[in-house]
């Protein structure tokens, strides 16, 4: 296996997501979500999901301490750890050797496809540039006009709605998706209602179509609503499907043993009356775990209020080629 490894993740929201700034601002909505800077389109943050994936990760492999710093684990057992192999320590107030560097990053999961309300029923929306620069076979030139968005939908009209906003329309698309995700019945589910609209218009689409939630804070002693304590927030819808990649950066792995079965290894690996609860052969193991548990308890805030379930639908390793 080689040192270096990217990992292509493809995940579908099950709820809508809520990954607040931290601030509040007056305009359309109380608190905001992260967005990219450039392009002002909604993500979900590497940060965000290093933490979901180390978290549930360590409650599958039974080292529920595991997830923040691990200082009941003595420095010589830290790289047999799964957790702290896989992504690192910080360091000990009283430990002369400091901190572990984790083997795993995780870049921002940024929208594939955004669902949007039109005449036709619900559409996914996407653009050119985002779908082939993950691999994805989309046949529209590219001088097409900011507005034609073109769409895999059997719709008669050549006109249709993507939210408030109205567009010339062209049938006949066929998007291909890489192999890995052909025959997944999500894909199956949208292929055909797919839109492609122009860059431009993309961000102005899904920025209009975000999800807006009201709340009020509750008073514990009293039960009811605190005066004046009505907020609104934003949060991208369920059935958004974004993309993500993970590399490993396995420095150390040509000195390591990995077990094959559940608790081989454990006096070497693990500290007395700690079994390892899951085997794992190198830290793409831990952080596909810990996304498995994603679709069951969330990513972000909010995940008590029915948000933040994430659903990871397919993975596969990039090869030199591959964009």
């Amino acid at each position: 296996m080689a040192l270096y490894t990217q990992q292509r993740f493809i995940f579908m929201a099950l709820d809508p997501v809520h990954i607040g700034t931290g601030q509040t601002r007056i305009g359309r909505v109380d608190n905001t979500i992260v967005r990219e800077t450039g392009t002002n389109i909604p993500k979900i943050p590497g940060t965000s999901l290093m933490g979901a994936a180390r978290s549930y990760a360590s409650l599958i492999y039974g080292k529920p301490e595991a997830a923040g710093q691990h200082k009941k684990l003595k420095t010589e057992y830290r790289e047999n750890c799964p957790i702290i192999y896989t992504f690192g320590t910080y360091t000990n107030g009283d430990d002369a050797k400091g901190g572990q560097q984790g083997k795993i990053s995780i870049s921002d999961a940024q929208i594939l496809f955004f669902p949007v309300y039109s005449m036709a029923g619900p559409v996914w929306v996407s653009t050119r540039e985002i779908l082939t620069s993950i691999n994805f076979k989309v046949p529209i030139p590219n001088d097409s006009h900011d507005d034609i968005i073109y769409t895999s939908l059997d719709w008669s009209k050549n006109t249709l709605n993507l939210g408030w906003l109205h567009l010339t329309l062209k049938n006949g698309l066929i998007v291909t998706p890489p192999n890995e995700l052909s025959s997944e019945k999500e894909w199956e589910a949208i292929k055909k209602r797919i839109v492609i609209a122009s860059s431009k218009l993309f961000s102005q689409i899904v920025n209009s179509n975000l999800e807006v939630r009201t709340s009020v804070t509750i008073n514990p002693e009293t039960g009811a609503a605190e005066p004046g304590a009505l907020f609104t927030y934003e949060a991208i819808p369920r059935t958004t499907w974004f993309w993500s990649d993970v590399v490993q950066d396995d420095y150390n792995y040509n000195n390591m043993k990995f077990p094959t079965t559940t608790n081989q290894f454990n006096d070497e690996r693990e500290n007395s009356g700690d079994p390892l609860s899951k085997p794992w052969n190198n830290p793409l193991d831990v952080v596909n775990s810990g996304f498995e548990l994603m679709e069951f308890l969330g990513v972000g805030g909010m995940t008590t209020r029915g948000f933040g379930r994430v659903k990871k639908l397919a993975d596969w390793e990039l090869k030199e080629n591959e964009p």
